[in-house]
């Protein structure tokens, strides 16, 4: 096959982007987010496999996967513009486990992130109250601007996995069309009739 260009640079960036984004949610606990992002991952190291391999169908499982993948992300940015209902403060990207956010919200560009003791009610002195103040950038458009960047690269990947299935599906087609198909052999012998075969043989 001609298409030993594709294996070197089709999952790679995809791959990178992906795990920058799994570490960013498991420092915030967003569970919802990690375990799409795993998927991602299962999916982008499959389509690698099948690139290597000259598989197709996984290649069409990756652009497949990648109509998803959009899609999820299309929601993760409604869902920090607090589009349709949705609300940025709410626990439903942790599975209403834990109150936690975004690793953004106390960590972004810029921000101070102060503790202070709660005092005056008993049994409470060990908890505290946390402030960020003086960030650069609110938190939910850092998640915005990495949710878009997914939808990017995503639509990246699509075109490209569209174009290594076609390359694949070509030479396939090209070889069955030289080797697979052709009712004649390629190095026609010319034979004597039969009669003067016999004829030779009499003489």
């Amino acid at each position: 096959y001609g298409c030993r260009s594709c294996n070197s640079s089709f999952p790679s960036p995809f791959q990178l982007a992906a795990l920058e984004r799994q570490v960013f949610d498991f420092l915030g606990y967003q569970w919802a987010p990690i375990l799409a992002n795993f998927l991602h991952i299962i999916i982008v190291i499959l389509g690698l496999f099948g690139t290597i391999q000259y598989r197709p169908r996984y290649i069409v499982v990756y652009a497949i996967w990648t109509a998803i993948w959009v899609t999820w992300n299309i929601f993760i940015i409604c869902f920090y513009l607090e589009v349709g209902g949705l609300s940025k403060d709410s626990e439903l990207l942790t599975f209403n486990i834990s109150r936690h956010q975004s690793w953004w919200s106390e960590n972004g560009p810029g921000c101070v992130r102060k503790e202070a003791s709660v005092s005056g009610i008993k049994g409470l002195d060990s908890h505290s109250y946390i402030s960020v103040i003086g960030c650069a950038l609110e938190y939910r458009y850092i998640e915005v601007m990495h949710s878009s960047f997914q939808i990017l690269i995503a639509l990246v990947g699509f075109v490209y996995a569209c174009y290594v299935v076609s390359v694949f599906t070509e030479e396939e087609d090209s070889f069955d069309f030289i080797g697979g198909f052709d009712p004649f052999p390629l190095y026609h012998v010319n034979e004597k009739p039969t009669n003067l075969l016999f004829k030779q043989t009499y003489l």
